[in-house]
């Protein structure tokens, strides 16, 4: 089961055009639960770290990470579920950008790819 998830997650980036390179960590806990975190560098050198700690029998993630920077490592978007902005109407889930920390539904890898390529870059 999360070996499932972890083949349906490279296979996401495998098929996900503009991306450079990645690696990947997993680590499963059982047979159901488990983390995959990973560093995605992109056609235009900029950088996706991510977390996900999943357990498959359950709706949405129980943690999860999904940091975008551009090729001064400086923060793009920043996407995460840190119990530490209780003021968002989406508590716990949120997005960062420079300037504000708003309100975000759980956001997937895909989702994420996708967002990054609609983007322009210099």
């Amino acid at each position: 089961m999360i070996e499932e998830y972890f083949l349906r997650t490279e296979k996401v980036l495998q098929d996900f055009p503009n991306i450079r390179s990645y690696a990947l960590n997993k680590k499963i806990y059982n047979n159901r639960q488990g983390s995959i975190s990973g560093r995605i560098v992109f056609d235009t050198s900029y950088l996706l770290e991510f977390t996900e700690v999943v357990d498959t029998e359950e709706t949405g993630k129980m943690k999860y990470r999904y940091h975008y920077m551009d090729t001064s490592q400086k923060l793009v978007f920043r996407y995460d579920n840190a119990p530490h902005h209780p003021q968002v109407k989406s508590f716990p889930h949120h997005k960062y950008t420079p300037r504000v920390t708003k309100s975000s539904e759980e956001p997937t890898l895909q989702g994420v790819l996708l967002e990054i390529s609609k983007r322009r870059h210099k």
